[in-house]
């Protein structure tokens, strides 16, 4: 008997690429003004891709950035970051290799910072602030970063530092002139040697991720990172509870702890991804 499949394959092309697995996430968010701050510099915020086709061709986003204590205005400076990064994350063209957009666009805000500088209501006023970014797509991560807001990755329970602070204490550490103890008692460990805003070119650093269902992110503040350690930090992001509440758990924590500064957390749970590989810089699904 004679099969006519012109009906039928077009259909069973359809199912398959409806079943393939997709980089599915959740992801909750707090910040607090601590104990001590009558404002708070701080800044988040994010892009959700609107359907899984644009999840496909651009990716979600994760921004947090902290402007910097002591400058005169550093909440427009971490609130302009953040508009810029994400507001151009959304505009980017399809397919856009995250690796390279990333520092691209951290370079856009820095001169957008730095250009408020120039504005004439802010003429003569000093402004800047630090900045983490994540982009997710398929099943990789691009993390960059400026100065000592930070990235995690929480994997099987267990908390690794993804970003390296560009901050004075870190550089002598990584020279052997300061033990990791002697960094985290220094009343110079919040010395910045990298920060969005104060020149008119920053260089960022950027690492890429390879991601697996179970991970968590978390991009977090200095009044986070620098009184939790890494353990509790883990421990709390592992639970098995609503992501929101995770990240509400998290800050609260940090400010029960200290809560000498703003406190800030993106929480992001992977639960599927989408393996793929690359060819000639582009992603391809992988079978099976």
């Amino acid at each position: 008997m004679f099969h006519n499949f012109r009906n039928t394959l077009p259909e069973t092309i359809r199912q398959i690429r409806q079943a393939a697995p997709m980089l599915d996430i959740q992801f909750g968010q707090a910040s607090d003004f601590g104990k001590v701050r009558a404002n708070n510099e701080d800044a988040m915020g994010s892009f959700i891709p609107a359907s899984r086709r644009q999840g496909r061709s651009h990716g979600y986003l994760f921004v947090v950035a902290d402007g910097v204590g002591g400058m005169d205005l550093g909440e427009v400076a971490s609130a302009t970051a953040v508009k810029v990064l994400t507001g151009e994350f959304a505009q980017a063209p399809a397919g856009t290799m995250l690796i390279n957009l990333l520092p691209r666009l951290i370079q856009h805000a820095n001169s957008a910072v730095h250009d408020c500088t120039l504005a004439p209501e802010y003429r003569g006023r000093k402004m800047a602030t630090t900045l983490v970014a994540c982009a997710l797509r398929h099943d990789q991560a691009i993390v960059s970063h400026v100065g000592d807001s930070r990235c995690y990755l929480v994997r099987n329970g267990v908390a690794k530092q993804v970003t390296q602070d560009h901050t004075w204490v870190n550089e002598q550490r990584k020279m052997g002139l300061i033990s990791a103890g002697e960094m985290a008692q220094s009343e110079s460990r919040h010395l910045l040697l990298r920060s969005l805003g104060p020149e008119m070119f920053v260089s960022p650093d950027t690492t890429a991720l390879t991601l697996l269902a179970g991970d968590v992110l978390v991009l977090c503040t200095d009044g986070l990172h620098d009184e939790m350690p890494e353990a509790l930090l883990a421990r709390i992001v592992s639970q098995n509870k609503n992501i929101q509440e995770i990240a509400g758990e998290l800050v609260a924590r940090a400010v029960e702890i200290d809560g000498n500064d703003n406190v800030t957390a993106q929480v992001i749970r992977v639960r599927s991804v989408e393996q793929v590989g690359m060819y000639r810089g582009r992603p391809y699904r992988l079978p099976g």
